[in-house]
């Protein structure tokens, strides 16, 4: 593979969860391709400086995953330029929270398009071109809400659960062609999107934890990093859940 020995495409790659699965996966040869969707480049210019010493090449795109066009667009121009895909983490998402009987069909739309359909189209993608090579990782980021619901959350816990179906359904499809799909499950995580919750809430969900803490962005990328090495070549179709205790 020239000089690179593995290209890596996460999306929502630009903070968050996905900024530390870029950087557990970065490696001295390896192509880190990260997709945003935010307002500006600033957070994901920070990610590619962070990323600058790890890896042989990191790049930003900025589009939406939940557009058909745009994602062959980048497939396209990726193919040409690196000429196959290694590992695809589909980590983007989004929540328009709301009660079911308040949720407006807008609310339940936007975050279905990109939270399963992003993943869908992206996923399709890159197994087209794993096939060919024979290999490949895929890792989808659900959440304990697609597994064990959520008050206020029926949209987003039907894209996460949607997310758990694909990733079983895929994994069986893409087997026999070398490729892994799995998916991670993280529970109450430290990040921008718990960093808003008022305090109130946050307690009555660490009542609930049996560890008694949120979880970190770093031990969800740790076990992204195991779920793509080597280590991991006979687990497909599986849901790690990483929630202290929540929910087994």
């Amino acid at each position: 593979m020239s000089e690179f020995d593995r290209v890596v495409i996460i999306t929502g790659g630009s903070r968050g969860i996905g900024r530390a699965i870029a950087l557990a996966l970065a490696g001295s040869k390896s192509v880190m391709l990260l997709n945003h969707y935010d307002p500006d480049d600033s957070e994901a210019e920070k990610t590619l400086e962070m990323l600058k010493p790890l890896a042989a090449q990191a790049e930003a795109f900025r589009f939406d995953i939940s557009s058909s066009d745009r994602v062959n667009e980048f497939y396209e121009d990726i193919i040409k330029r690196f000429g196959r895909i290694d590992v695809l983490v589909n980590n983007a998402g989004i929540t328009a929270d709301n009660f079911l009987v308040r949720m407006k069909e807008s609310e339940w739309d936007r975050v279905l398009n990109i939270d399963l359909k992003g993943a869908y189209l992206m996923t399709q993608q890159a197994a087209k071109v794993m096939m060919k090579q024979r290999s490949g990782r895929i890792v989808s980021i659900s959440s304990v809400v697609g597994a064990k619901g959520n008050i206020g959350q029926v949209n987003y816990s039907a894209a996460k659960a949607g997310l758990i179906a694909m990733t079983k359904t895929a994994a069986m499809e893409l087997a026999g062609r070398g490729i892994t799909v799995n998916a991670v499950a993280p529970g109450f995580i430290d990040t921008e999107m718990t960093a808003v919750l008022p305090q109130k809430i946050k307690d009555e969900f660490l009542r609930n934890i049996p560890m008694g803490r949120m979880g970190t962005v770093d031990e969800i990328a740790g076990v992204v990093a195991f779920l793509v090495s080597d280590a991991a070549t006979y687990v497909t179709g599986q849901t790690i859940h990483i929630n202290g205790g929540l929910y087994s």
